[in-house]
């Protein structure tokens, strides 16, 4: 079986603070890691996704996350944040390259 968790339920941070969002997953193949984001009123988008290559993946709006193997994380990140990127973001995997 697989599984996402995301232990955080609520982040809160000033601006321009740095900002990390965890993401801890299991399955026992290899899969597609994503985040993805729903701003205010919007619908979910693709922030980033992760496959294979470099660890750490660039998003959109300066948002990066990096797939860590031996802990099982894909932990999200930017290094100044802004009023603009409160939302909800999700974590998700997929055995599959499926995408919103």
């Amino acid at each position: 079986a697989q599984s996402v968790t995301q232990p955080d339920a609520h982040v809160t941070v000033s601006e321009e603070d740095s900002l990390q969002l965890k993401c801890k997953y299991s399955t026992p193949w290899s899969t597609y890691l994503f985040w993805y984001v729903q701003y205010p009123q919007q619908r979910l988008q693709l922030l980033l996704k992760y496959y294979s290559g470099d660890p750490v993946v660039q998003g959109l709006n300066d948002f990066e996350a990096e797939f860590n193997k031996s802990d099982s994380s894909f932990h999200l990140r930017k290094a100044s944040v802004h009023w603009s990127d409160s939302a909800v973001y999700f974590c998700a995997l997929s055995s599959q390259c499926l995408s919103l």
